[in-house]
């Protein structure tokens, strides 16, 4: 249940980078609402999930997944060009993450 709520609080980490990048430094009420939610939500799931794992593990993937989430998002949006060293770099930091996984 821990990896569970870890993973789901990282994407709540791409979801408030998006939106904060969103809110044009808090000029804009519903992506600083949206950012203030799912902030909560992000640290809220980070710290209940490190009450079962081990720190640096659970850290390194909810960093990870929102990263890439959050890359991911900027490709898609267009606000990021896809390169192959870019696509190649974030397979390996998805790999990373899942390495971490196992062998923890």
């Amino acid at each position: 249940m821990a990896w569970l709520i870890l993973i789901l609080s990282g994407m709540f980490e791409a979801v408030w980078a998006a939106a904060l990048g969103a809110s044009h430094g808090f000029k804009r009420l519903v992506p600083t609402l949206i950012f203030l939610m799912s902030l909560s939500l992000s640290m809220a799931g980070l710290a209940w999930a490190m009450t079962s794992l081990p720190t640096g593990t659970a850290y390194a993937v909810w960093v990870g997944i929102g990263a890439t989430l959050t890359v991911i998002w900027g490709f898609v949006k267009g606000y990021e060009r896809p390169t192959i060293v870019r696509v190649l770099l974030l397979v390996l930091l998805v790999g990373s993450v899942i390495g971490l996984k196992v062998v923890s």
